[in-house]
């Protein structure tokens, strides 16, 4: 399965949008911070850097992942030229990043939706959660956990998957009659395969195989609604 220009360029915006968010909120609250320092207590102290580390820590995981991403498209055949348009790098950044890497070296790594890795598996919930946050505006109980992971402030550890299947569990029953089919059998799937994950068989990182699977689930619910 051959990705498209669109469809790369919908992935690489959507990876990146969460990280710009996160970079002007928390640069906004410095400059307003700058602006009182005779009265900054302890506490705001504390908050103003938590959320610079943040936006550090953000930053950094964006660009491992952007170079993870050049590799992949690499491997998929697309020229440097076309990576730098979809990246809004120069040419000569991106020939840097691919110098780094040997292309063709690993894998293929296939884009169907059915696989059981637990990256995967976890990208796949994330995107569905993304999608009924966004269907159900401002009523769907998974949307405060959707928020936290594009901001960087919850990761992808068992506890965490676990607590937003919980809440994508009390969407698909409180919205039930409002939603199509596609979201629960979406959701079981993901579930069994939770429940049994298989290995990965590909040398592509745990974050980049969860950014794929987001938006190709996006994508299908899209296309199934």
């Amino acid at each position: 399965m051959a990705w498209t220009l669109p469809e790369i360029t919908r992935l690489y915006n959507l990876v990146m949008r969460a990280g710009v968010r996160v970079y002007n909120r928390a640069m906004a609250g410095e400059q307003d911070t700058r602006q009182n320092l005779d009265t900054l207590t302890e506490e705001q102290a504390e908050q103003m850097l938590a959320d610079m580390n943040e936006v550090i820590r953000a930053g950094e995981e964006m660009r491992r992942l952007r170079a993870e991403m050049i590799k992949l498209f690499a491997d998929f055949g697309w020229t440097q030229d076309r990576i730098a348009q979809l990246t809004g790098m120069s040419q000569p950044a991106v020939s840097k990043q691919v110098a780094k890497y040997k292309t063709g070296d690993s894998p293929s790594m296939g884009l169907s939706l059915d696989q059981h890795d637990t990256p995967w598996l976890d990208g796949r919930l994330w995107g569905l959660a993304e999608e009924i946050s966004e269907t159900f505006d401002g009523t769907a109980r998974c949307t405060r956990y959707v928020t936290a992971i594009a901001r960087g402030r919850k990761r992808f550890t068992p506890q965490n998957v676990d607590e937003l299947r919980r809440l994508v569990e009390e969407d698909l029953r409180l919205h039930r009659g409002e939603m199509p089919r596609s979201y629960q059998d979406a959701y079981d799937a993901i579930s069994r395969g939770l429940d049994i994950p298989s290995k990965v068989t590909t040398t592509a990182s745990a974050s980049v195989r969860r950014a794929l699977a987001r938006q190709i689930q996006r994508d299908r619910l899209r296309g199934d609604s």
